[in-house]
């Protein structure tokens, strides 16, 4: 027999049920911290323990969002979820030194479940973090997670992982091919476009989605 559930127990259960109808996909701990106006994670922490011995909700280990229902109210909404490699970061600003040469870790730093919507049925979707603000008026901010696909040759105005082979660094931009020389713009009008000779330029992803971390 279930134990009876406290009033803030009760209302992280249906903020959890909320925030899954709202979104498609679970709320982070933080979400819950803020949504329902705890003082601490670890208090949020305390009581989703509680919730799932007492057989309201699964934790899923090493998941980011990896929160299910269970009890009938479980909305379904896993079925309708993409898990995402997200495999390092990308600077979204000046070009961010990464830990070696090759580029971003091979193996990922941890797995997210996204909407499918999010990657548009793009195969090998991995996702990036953003640090910086240069995108903040393409409403990618610092933080956020973005989502892509991998490819080696974009368009002129696709938003894409470059990674420069001479300086060995990556930035997150948008990408114009002019003659020999790659311009690398930010969208945001407080910056200025990075031009770099073609040939040191390697396109790693195109950008398909981004998560907003709030």
């Amino acid at each position: 027999m279930k134990k009876q559930l406290s009033h803030r127990q009760q209302r992280i259960l249906e903020y959890i049920g909320n925030f899954l109808d709202d979104h498609q996909y679970p709320p982070t701990v933080r979400d819950i911290q803020s949504g329902c106006e705890i003082s601490s994670t670890s208090v949020v922490d305390y009581n989703l323990q509680i919730l799932q011995r007492e057989g309201h909700l699964r934790r899923l280990p090493e998941v980011s969002r990896g929160i299910e229902l269970l009890d009938g109210v479980a909305r379904g909404f896993r079925r309708d979820l993409a898990r995402v490699p997200v495999l390092g970061n990308i600077a979204a600003g000046e070009p961010l030194p990464l830990p070696s040469s090759g580029g971003w870790h091979s193996d990922p730093l941890e797995s997210v479940d996204v909407p499918s919507s999010l990657t548009k049925g793009k195969a090998e979707v991995f996702g990036l973090r953003v640090k910086g603000t240069s995108m903040i008026d393409a409403f990618v901010a610092d933080g956020d997670l973005v989502l892509l696909e991998p490819i080696v040759q974009p368009e002129n105005g696709d938003m894409v992982a470059a990674w420069l082979e001479d300086v060995e660094e990556a930035t997150l931009k948008r990408f114009y091919l002019e003659g020999d020389t790659v311009r690398l713009q930010p969208a945001n009008a407080t910056m200025d476009p990075i031009f770099v000779r073609a040939e040191n330029v390697a396109v790693r992803g195109r950008v398909v989605g981004v998560v907003r971390t709030y």
